[in-house]
């Protein structure tokens, strides 16, 4: 598989606190909602899967300093990986250190139907505030967005609105970032305003709620692709609909 053609998932949420059990849900709630996969092998130093007998007593004790190693489905042609770490609270809203989920999947069908099940299950299970999936890559894409100095421009080359840095934002549940998928817990929902009936109609159309009064929504049919007019303009409806995405509306006060 090669990275141009993997689905990324990150979500953000509270640090790990000692040997947290949140990873070990993750991993259930991941496997529930794709019963195919099977995250059961960890990765030698020069890369090769390595079964894991006992995997989540194993990955409790792999928690040190709020991260832990990739766990992996073992399969080399098609692979599923998985692992954690901490976000430094120097580079986080609120000065907050923050857990960090990173889950990379290939870009195919089966993946493709389950991404926003999977997004839930990875975002509930480690009680983010908030989440996203995309296609590998689009990383590039919001960092030409991104406000590095008071003299920048009023916005990216695409003409999408330029977001402030992650510590320049003061509250963990505020999204730095909108994308394809995106995962608002209950209380990011409330500070950006969601769901308003009278103008979100067609974003509830691609949304679905979650077990803890969260929210999955999905902006386009299809993993964005800023080449394509279609998808670029469902981008700049979202941003232009939810202004507190990337701590915007801080910046015009």
């Amino acid at each position: 598989m090669t990275r141009r053609k993997a689905l990324t998932l990150i979500v953000y949420a509270p640090a790990l606190v000692g040997k947290d059990a949140r990873p070990v849900d993750i991993l259930h709630q991941m496997e529930k909602a794709l019963p195919s996969l099977q995250l059961r092998w960890r990765l030698s130093d020069s890369g090769r899967p390595i079964p894991l007998p006992q995997r989540d007593a194993w990955l409790i004790d792999s928690i040190e300093d709020g991260e832990f190693p990739i766990v992996c489905n073992g399969d080399e042609c098609h692979p599923v990986t998985f692992f954690g770490r901490e976000r430094s609270g120097l580079f986080s809203p609120g000065g907050q250190p923050q857990f960090e989920v990173h889950v990379e999947m290939p870009l195919d069908e089966p993946v493709l139907a389950a991404a926003a099940t999977v997004l839930e299950a990875v975002a509930e299970g480690a009680h983010a505030f908030w989440g996203q999936a995309s296609r590998y890559g689009y990383g590039a894409e919001v960092a030409q967005q991104l406000r590095r100095s008071a003299q920048a421009p009023q916005g990216s080359p695409r003409g999408l609105p330029l977001l402030n840095m992650p510590e320049k934002i003061p509250a963990p549940e505020t999204p730095y970032f909108l994308a394809w998928l995106n995962y608002w817990s209950a209380a990011t929902a409330r500070a950006i305003g969601f769901p308003d009936p009278a103008r979100d109609a067609d974003l509830l159309s691609r949304a679905r709620r979650t077990a803890s009064g969260g929210w999955v929504v999905q902006l386009t049919d299809a993993p964005l692709e800023l080449d394509k007019p279609d998808h670029l303009d469902a981008l700049r409806r979202a941003y232009e609909r939810f202004p507190e995405i990337g701590g915007r509306t801080m910046t015009r006060e």
